[in-house]
């Protein structure tokens, strides 16, 4: 490995688990500089004694907007520079929304989505200064629709794909790149250490045995498999706003577009009747 005055800096939140930990791994691999942040580091502890000088970590809960300023501010510092930001962190509300608390509800949306405007407003002051920088915004491939049971995990992706679309815009004349990556059903612990679950409703016990045979086992494959993907895309000179991450993720987006086209084009003679 080398590392040179070139090496880019990432800045990663989530960097613990899932997609964060094996784009950190990839990124220090290849001789680029990480700041990693998580609630917990104590699981790259082993990460930073073999890159003592290449990874910087940093405890940081992302629903903390003063706590996301400040821990920006800190990795920006940490190598002089930011390049690239890997706006990761996130968790899932597993349940019902007849199920769901309040309480529930509001700290999903606090983390997947609040949290990931909160990196991305912080971030932006310095990569505007730069005149350079890509910004890797992690939704997910489910973020066109909802499915029963993780619909508030859709719901906040699809709130962030949309923002970061209009982020794109904002940020391009900048020269500032965002990128909405759209992961597959990948093996990152979201579905265990994750989690957190409902209170079960025993009249969606019927629906919930349907979404177990529909889902299966299978948790998916290791997130480092994705990890060449992203590396692959922070080297594109000219990145595409959205990617899917994932073979199987790709065929079942295009068919949930198809679908949805075709429903569109079912009701052409409904919609039409309105003059707007």
């Amino acid at each position: 490995m080398i590392v040179t005055a070139q090496s880019r800096v990432w800045f990663i939140t989530g960097a613990t688990r899932g997609l964060g930990r094996a784009v950190t791994e990839a990124a220090l691999a290849a001789g680029e500089r990480v700041v990693g942040a998580a609630r917990d580091l104590g699981p790259l502890a082993e990460l930073t004694e073999r890159y003592p000088d290449t990874l910087v970590t940093l405890p940081l809960d992302v629903a903390d907007r003063a706590a996301v300023t400040d821990a920006v501010e800190r990795a920006a510092a940490a190598f002089g520079r930011l390049d690239i930001v890997l706006n990761n962190a996130g968790g899932l509300l597993l349940g019902m929304l007849e199920e769901a608390s309040e309480e529930q509800i509001r700290r999903h949306f606090d983390v997947n989505f609040f949290g990931a405007v909160w990196v991305t407003q912080a971030v932006i002051p310095h990569l505007r200064a730069q005149g350079t920088g890509r910004l890797l915004q992690v939704t997910s491939m489910g973020s066109g629709g909802g499915v029963a049971s993780v619909g508030c995990y859709a719901a906040g992706k699809a709130a962030l794909d949309a923002l970061s679309q209009s982020v794109a815009m904002e940020l391009a004349p900048f020269g500032i790149k965002v990128t909405i990556v759209q992961p597959g059903g990948y093996d990152t612990g979201l579905y265990t250490v994750g989690t957190t679950a409902t209170e079960p409703d025993p009249a969606y016990a019927p629906l919930r045995a349907k979404l177990a045979e529909l889902w299966g086992d299978d948790a998916g494959p290791a997130p480092d498999t994705a990890a060449p993907v992203i590396m692959a895309l922070a080297e594109l000179p000219d990145p595409p706003l959205r990617l899917i991450v994932g073979s199987n993720s790709y065929d079942i987006v295009q068919q949930m577009e198809q679908a949805r086209v075709a429903e569109y084009r079912a009701w052409e003679h409904l919609s039409r009747q309105a003059p707007g």
